[in-house]
């Protein structure tokens, strides 16, 4: 008998959730081979929507629980407080060590050391650094409902799974569109497209072997990856969803987003 997706190790559940979202970044990716360009309102009301999700599910999936857990500590906000800190400072030290590009931005914006990589590198880069939370995230989620704890749900990680699947949608094509419009073949773009949500497994999979290794932890790493998903969130998708214009429309979708995935982790968890 084939085992349900419940009866699963945790450790693989994680590995299946970030595997799928993966599979829609490529999804999105492959728009490439449908269209020939985008409509830039409707990107920015994508990218809007992405954040909003992240927003709620950085709340209702991560923090809130972590707060949770927390609670019989001395000091109860402490743990969350430096969790969600070191989440932003380690992102931050990674867009200092790591060349990249953000997508729709001319070269000479590219972050990071300098270096003699190309512009679709800089550009898989950038999503990817985005992606790191989003997976360890995960992971963290379908680790800490594996501890049995009722503040940490298996319904919960599964609404955080497929809330960031939603929003991978449209990193897959921030990625791959601009490769086509700069003249690459549309199985070149999808590729590098899809390619940037490839560190999500492996991230998915370090945050659930995390909790299982340092259980007392657990709310400093909640904390972290909603740290994390917010200084992306602040310093990269809003700011580029702003960046043509387009921001009372970015930000409805913005609202949508956060409702939706409200939505989900309440009706899941």
């Amino acid at each position: 008998m084939i085992p349900s997706f419940i009866d699963l190790n945790p450790i693989v559940q994680a590995l299946l959730a970030t595997s799928f979202t993966w599979f829609i970044t490529a999804v999105g990716a492959s728009l490439v081979f449908l269209l020939k360009g985008m409509n830039r309102k409707v990107f920015d009301g994508m990218l809007g929507f992405a954040a909003g999700v992240m927003l709620a599910a950085s709340y209702w999936s991560l923090l809130s629980p972590a707060l949770e857990l927390s609670k019989h500590e001395f000091i109860s906000w402490l743990p969350v407080a430096i969790g969600f800190l070191l989440g932003g400072i380690f992102i931050k030290i990674i867009d200092k060590i790591i060349p990249h590009l953000h997508p729709n931005l001319p070269p000479v914006t590219a972050e990071g050391p300098t270096t003699k990589l190309k512009k679709y590198n800089l550009l898989v880069l950038a999503i990817t650094i985005h992606n790191i939370p989003e997976g360890l995230a995960v992971g963290v989620a379908f680790g800490a409902a594996s501890l049995g704890l009722p503040e940490a749900t298996l319904g919960a990680a599964i609404s955080l799974a497929i809330g960031i699947g939603l929003q991978n949608f449209p990193e897959g094509l921030a990625v791959s569109m601009p490769l086509k419009q700069e003249g690459y073949s549309a199985r070149k773009s999808f590729f590098y497209g899809q390619l940037s949500a490839s560190v999500e497994p492996v991230a998915g999979v370090l945050g659930a072997l995390f909790v299982f290794i340092a259980q007392p932890l657990l709310p400093y790493a909640l904390s972290f990856a909603a740290g994390a998903m917010i200084f992306v969130v602040a310093e990269e998708v809003i700011p580029e969803s702003h960046r043509r214009g387009n921001i009372d429309f970015a930000t409805l979708f913005l609202l949508l987003g956060f409702v939706l995935m409200m939505i989900l982790d309440v009706a899941l968890s």
